[in-house]
């Protein structure tokens, strides 16, 4: 009986969990003046992590286009989008998630990538088609980060 209890626990944890995602496999967030306030793991991310993802080429890639000046070490900081220097200063963790989620949200005609969507693009290659930038562990890392940049 307890065999029983197990496996009718972990299929409703299963259905739990997938109640929590969109047909895509996004987690499901609410849009609430402007921004998301709650994280998309359920729980904040880590900095350290974030750093990495934010720097990475093949990731986050964010110096391709914004200017930060603590990290130094990076070599070719864009200048396409705004300076990231104070930007948790500027915006609050609810809004920082929306811009790094889809900027387009906010403002349709930015240029910058909605990091976590996988709808509305053009050419995408195949091994790349469903899929978005960054998943929701790595966005509350690069939120973890940017909160770090007063």
């Amino acid at each position: 009986m307890p065999k029983m209890t197990i496996i009718v626990s972990a299929f409703t944890a299963v259905l739990l969990l997938a109640g929590t995602a969109n047909a895509d496999g996004l987690v499901k967030y609410e849009i609430v003046d402007h921004g998301i306030s709650k994280p998309l793991t359920g729980k904040l991310g880590d900095a350290a992590k974030g750093e990495k993802t934010f720097t990475n080429r093949k990731l986050g890639n964010c110096l391709a286009c914004h200017q930060v000046t603590a990290i130094p070490s990076q070599p070719f900081h864009g200048e396409i989008g705004p300076s990231l220097d104070g930007v948790a200063s500027r915006y609050n963790e609810a809004q920082l998630r929306m811009q790094v989620v889809n900027a387009k949200v906010i403002n349709p005609d930015t240029i910058m990538p909605a990091f976590y969507r996988t709808d509305g693009f053009e050419r995408v290659l195949k091994k790349f088609q469903g899929k978005p930038i960054l998943n929701a562990e790595q966005v509350e890392d690069v939120l973890a980060y940017l909160k770090t940049l007063k």
